[in-house]
């Protein structure tokens, strides 16, 4: 009998990426079923006010774990960028950088404009990603994934989401929006940290 495991969000995007990975690790099984918290009614509203990336990842997968069904896994990913030359901004505020409902496009733009007189050589920034898994029993566990890379000076590449298109990670020449599903998936931040969680995964049964 297979597993079922919701992702707390109701970023699309996300939870596809979320789908194939998994795919790819349990060679396409139907032992892990990965659907997003649309079909648990939604994503509760919640505050990401822990300060880390760690404490936000915590905070979603709790809230949505309220409405799981009984012997369910929960999933929450907590991800961002942090850009050296802006001491470790936007941080566990990228996806609301240029505001509160900032669109993908409008984070990207202030953060090129932040940047606009930082020499390419200083342009350093790394992608972190917590996940936070809370099992059928309550148990809750943490696993990070990190990607160190670099920001361009201009978009490139139409794939991905987020910061993808500005975000050249270390020994590649194309973005996170270039370089296609398949590679990003293995070397991303989160394709990291989803390796440490399908170890455990499969260590549990």
């Amino acid at each position: 009998m297979g597993h079922r495991l919701f992702l707390a969000t109701g970023n699309a995007h996300k939870l596809r990426e979320f789908q194939q990975m998994f795919a790819a690790a349990f060679r396409g099984s139907a032992e892990w079923m990965v659907d997003g918290a649309e079909k648990l009614g939604g994503m509760p509203e919640v505050e990401e006010s822990a300060g880390t990336f760690a404490g936000n990842a915590l905070i979603k997968a709790r809230a949505l774990r309220v409405r799981a069904p009984a012997g369910a896994w929960v999933l929450a990913d907590d991800s961002g960028l942090e850009v050296a030359a802006l001491g470790g901004a936007p941080g566990v505020r990228s996806a609301r950088y240029a505001g509160p409902g900032a669109k993908d496009g409008e984070n990207t733009a202030k953060l090129l404009r932040e940047l606009a007189k930082v020499p390419a050589g200083q342009r350093a920034a790394r992608f972190v990603c917590m996940l936070a898994l809370i099992g059928p029993d309550g148990a809750e566990k943490i696993f990070e994934g990190a990607c160190a890379g670099r920001i361009g000076a201009e978009l490139a590449g139409g794939g991905g989401f987020g910061y993808d298109p500005v975000f050249y990670p270390e020994g590649h020449t194309q973005t996170y929006a270039e370089i296609g599903d398949e590679v990003k998936n293995r070397i991303s931040h989160r394709g990291r940290a989803v390796e440490k969680l399908v170890e455990y995964l499969r260590a549990a049964g």
